[in-house]
């Protein structure tokens, strides 16, 4: 699926922990940043379950583990964020869900676009017709 693409994040282990960097000059998120927000939820809650006609959004798990079901409408593919400097890149026309998977699970996501409710498709139906259309 070429609408999904893990990303490595630079990493600097500390001997107090350790430190991922997200700088726009690296490249390392793909696109301007326009809007971050972070989601928290109880174990085995099922977020997301929706598709973006033109975000992309770069999906980091800070903490915890998550689960990320991705699907194209011809194949799905399931990706596990368990480490803080691993991100998802999800482009548009792809339906993710997102399975939280431990208790106190973080995901960050960043965005190229700002909110924008008519850049949601929320039935699975209509994401099959735009993704076929």
């Amino acid at each position: 699926m070429n609408l999904v693409k893990l990303i490595k994040l630079p990493r600097f282990d500390e001997d107090c922990g350790d430190l991922v960097v997200i700088d726009a000059k690296s490249n390392n998120v793909p696109f301007r940043i326009r809007r971050i927000f972070n989601v928290r939820s109880p174990i085995n809650s099922i977020r997301g379950k929706h598709a973006h006609r033109n975000c992309a959004q770069f999906l980091i798990c800070t903490n915890g583990s998550i689960e990320v079901k991705c699907d194209n409408g011809v194949e799905v593919q399931r990706f596990i964020l368990d480490k803080s400097n691993l991100g998802l890149l999800v482009l548009p026309g792809v339906w993710a869900e997102q399975k939280y998977l431990q208790e106190n699970t973080v995901l960050t996501v960043i965005c190229d676009q700002r909110y924008a409710e008519d850049d949601y498709i929320r039935e699975y139906e209509e994401f099959l017709n735009f993704v076929n259309s």
